[in-house]
């Protein structure tokens, strides 16, 4: 008597468990989906930003110079 009482006790542990293990796996994987959804333009935030953002608006002679080195552009062969 006292090992059937013993079995169903264990029957409804393994039960119970069974029903948190799937329950939990299914809480990770819609947090998974979430967190790896694909990104739409306009919806995650960008943080951070220039100190001084108004030092790009106009090029200094040292960044045109660099630029006409990359383009290949030479002020000697004029």
């Amino acid at each position: 008597m006292t090992t059937n009482i013993t079995y169903v006790i264990l029957l409804l542990s393994l039960g119970g468990a069974a029903w948190f293990m799937l329950k939990k796996a299914k809480a990770n994987k819609e947090a998974m989906m979430a967190e790896n959804a694909p990104k739409v333009a306009g919806d995650d935030t960008l943080e951070g930003g220039a100190k001084d953002p108004e030092q790009f608006d106009e090029p200094d002679d040292d960044a045109l110079d660099e630029m006409g080195d990359l383009l290949g552009l030479d002020d000697d062969e004029d």
